[in-house]
């Protein structure tokens, strides 16, 4: 539900049985409008992302005395998203859940497909599920109270569907610097609609990402493993991770230099790319460890020109190779 006032809510829950999971930030900015239920909050970041923080939350539920008739709000973003998601799917073998979406990064991808993951260690979304949340609102306003680095995170993300399939929705953002910047609530609410129904249409024709949701792991592959070494905003780290990309994609003929230099026309032009490369030894240890590898493969993701993406199989060696050849490049 994008435009929704995320106060709306209160229509959608049960009368009783309801905990909110949210983030210490968010509870500061919202937590005195929230529904008149339990609050459990949780660090900021991916510091949280792990098991043990969903273990704590679900002794206090079960203290709390929520039972199967439970229902979980989540409030916040990608992180408090994914552990409220992840909880309401383990938690005495899965209970109801819903969010509230309230970051661009959680609007435009993370809340919406029911991936719902914690970390392991440096292994990014390693342990984790696909269940759908019941709702998912998506009010502009809160993007508002958004620190710059997370609204520019979630910016990356938006590029990346635009990239991968809308061709339409690049060119708006290549021409609407100032109004996204402003954050335009009425341009917000139409870009997260088209990023909204496009992810949408994707997961609902492969769910379980054996096909075509593939596609929405553009620039993820060298994007998780530059997040992780260099504990960047998943945007930011995403940003260069299309980056290298469409670097691949140009040197395999996919693309032409024109598409090439569009795409990263427009990331530098909201300040995503800070040569946040990490060296080879470190790209190929992460990137073995990549959930997406299958034996000596991976689905990588390449761009055939805006609008439009394909997945290939590809070798792993054949992956890092291209890094080293395009890291000696800007040494």
């Amino acid at each position: 539900m994008v435009g929704e006032s995320w106060e709306s809510v209160n229509e959608l829950l049960p009368e009783s049985g309801v905990v909110i999971i949210t983030d210490d930030n968010i509870l500061r900015l919202y937590g005195d409008a929230f529904p008149k239920f339990p609050v459990f909050s949780v660090t900021p970041g991916e510091v949280s992302k792990k098991l043990q923080v969903v273990e704590d939350l679900a002794v206090k539920l079960l203290n709390e005395g929520i039972d199967r008739s439970g229902f979980i709000l989540a409030v916040g973003g990608g992180v408090v998203c994914d552990i409220g998601g992840f909880l309401a799917s383990v938690y005495m073998r899965g209970i109801r859940c819903g969010f509230i979406s309230t970051s661009l990064l959680s609007q435009v991808d993370a809340s919406t497909g029911g991936k719902n993951g914690v970390n392991l260690g440096l292994a990014k979304n390693m342990i984790g599920i696909i269940r759908q949340p019941e709702f998912v609102i998506c009010d502009p306003v809160m993007l508002l109270t958004l620190p710059d680095d997370e609204f520019l995170s979630g910016l990356a993300e938006l590029i990346k569907t635009a990239v991968i399939g809308d061709s339409e929705l690049f060119s708006i953002i290549e021409k609407s610097g100032r109004e996204i910047l402003l954050r335009d609530k009425e341009m917000l609410a139409m870009l997260v609609t088209k990023a909204v129904n496009f992810k949408s249409m994707v997961v609902s024709e492969d769910e379980n990402e054996t096909g075509l949701r593939r596609i929405l792991n553009f620039g993820h592959t060298f994007g998780h493993a530059i997040e992780l070494q260099r504990r960047l905003k998943h945007g930011f780290a995403v940003a260069s991770g299309m980056e290298l990309a469409a670097e691949f994609s140009l040197e395999k003929g996919f693309i032409d230099q024109a598409e090439k230099d569009r795409i990263i026309d427009v990331l530098k032009g909201f300040n995503l790319l800070d040569q946040q490369y990490i060296t080879d030894y470190e790209m190929e240890n992460l990137i073995i460890h990549d959930k997406k590898k299958s034996g000596s493969s991976i689905h990588f993701v390449f761009t055939e020109g805006i609008g439009k993406a394909s997945v290939k199989k590809m070798a792993v060696t054949e992956i890092i190779d291209f890094y080293k050849r395009f890291r000696k490049k800007r040494l």
